[in-house]
């Protein structure tokens, strides 16, 4: 290579500066190709071992339930571990081999993002709540009305909502706070007022009548349903098998908008 690696003397040798940076690359290189063996043994062997997932609260208990189970029961060997709350984690920081996100698209460096399914999100209240206040038709008529604002919204006390290519940003009147899509859904049951909340929440209430969207010509934007994962363990057969477990069971489609 044309540089001195290391220096010599009766006594001891020691690596330069040069070549102690050459060592530490050579280190990042070998562990490279161990990675890639493990994961080419990996995809010949069933999963088994520590799976750590973190998913939102409302998601995973309506949702995840049924589908960990029956991961759980394809792969006994698998020992997983779920926790379940509303806060946006960093899997490598906190150690999670998936977290599962309903947000807008995001892309990063050092994540996977794989796209599972669509999560539309609509306008709602109930029939008994529409009755007593009248039903908006345009934005405009918002400030009017009693709002069921989800609080980790970036937007603020505001919803964005978009008709055609155009996006408002609708200033609101908010009733209730809550960072729980779940506790809204119910306060709208309840006939408290509107809530802008996901299908995988209220799609069963649209569809027994007991919630009935509104403004349909203005849609809220749709977020997605994403498995984030960190990028050395995209080839690991618990990750890869689980993920496509959710894409199997939630796909395109996903069966809450169907009831919706």
């Amino acid at each position: 290579m044309g540089a001195q690696l290391l220096r010599r003397s009766t006594r001891q040798v020691s690596p330069t500066e040069t070549g102690q940076a050459f060592y530490q690359r050579c280190v990042l290189i070998l562990a490279e190709v161990d990675t890639a063996i493990s994961q080419v043994t990996e995809l010949q062997e069933q999963p088994s071992g520590g799976l750590r997932i973190n998913a939102p609260m409302s998601f995973g208990t309506l949702h995840l339930a049924t589908i960990v189970s029956d991961y759980m029961a394809t792969y006994p060997d698998v020992h997983l571990e779920l926790s379940l709350n509303d806060r946006f984690i960093d899997p490598i920081e906190e150690g999670f081999d998936i977290s599962i996100r309903v947000s807008a698209p995001a892309s990063s460096t050092s994540l996977v993002t794989r796209e599972i399914c669509p999560a539309h999100m609509v306008l709602c209240a109930s029939p008994q709540y529409l009755s007593s206040s009248g039903e908006p038709d345009t934005p405009e008529h918002m400030l009017g009305h009693r709002c069921l604002h989800y609080g980790y919204q970036r937007s603020g006390e505001r919803w964005l909502l978009k008709l055609g290519s155009k996006t408002l940003s609708v200033p609101i009147n908010c009733a209730m706070w809550s960072n729980n899509g779940e506790v809204l859904a119910q306060a709208a049951l309840n006939h408290q007022g509107i809530a802008l909340l996901p299908t995988f929440i209220v799609g069963a209430y649209l569809q027994t009548g007991q919630l009935r969207t509104i403004m349909t010509d203005y849609q809220p934007e749709p977020l997605l349903v994403s498995a984030v994962y960190p990028r050395h363990r995209h080839l690991s057969t618990k990750v890869r098998s689980f993920c496509q477990l959710l894409e199997n069971r939630l796909g395109h489609n996903p069966y809450w908008d169907l009831v919706a």
